[in-house]
């Protein structure tokens, strides 16, 4: 005797419903229908998407304002970007939007002060060995 039951299984397939059938030997085999999707719903899931990647550019900032230990030429040694590149993109994609940002005011947005005012209670001198490291892999 089989036993059928829909379930909805968010991420095992995009956009659909799976069906569990459970025969007599208790192996599930899924199978999936489609779901039609309307403009709406996918406007919807990207005003979704928009809204949490700007959530976790948030928390990024706070993340990166909260740790003034961490210097900008180790972020660059270890991931490639800093503060400072984040607050050049920023203005970069406001500019592509004709949302004028100048990258004072972008940095003051990353940094949660004036950019001066964090260089003179943060930065600390980058030893021979960051320095060695950064010349070494970004040229």
């Amino acid at each position: 005797m089989q036993q059928t039951g829909i379930l909805i299984l968010p991420g095992l397939v995009s956009g659909g419903v799976s069906q569990r059938t459970n025969d007599q030997s208790g192996w599930f085999k899924y199978t999936q229908t489609p779901l039609e999707i309307t403009q709406e719903q996918t406007t919807v899931e990207k005003q979704q998407q928009t809204e949490l990647e700007a959530a976790a550019f948030r928390r990024l900032v706070s993340h990166l304002q909260s740790r003034t230990d961490v210097q900008n030429i180790d972020l660059m040694n270890l991931a490639g970007f800093c503060r400072n590149c984040l607050s050049k993109w920023y203005a970069e994609e406001a500019g592509k939007r004709d949302i004028a940002v100048v990258l004072e005011d972008a940095r003051e947005q990353v940094y949660g002060m004036p950019y001066a005012e964090w260089k003179s209670k943060y930065q600390t001198e980058a030893t021979a060995e960051q320095k060695a490291l950064y010349k070494e892999t970004h040229g």
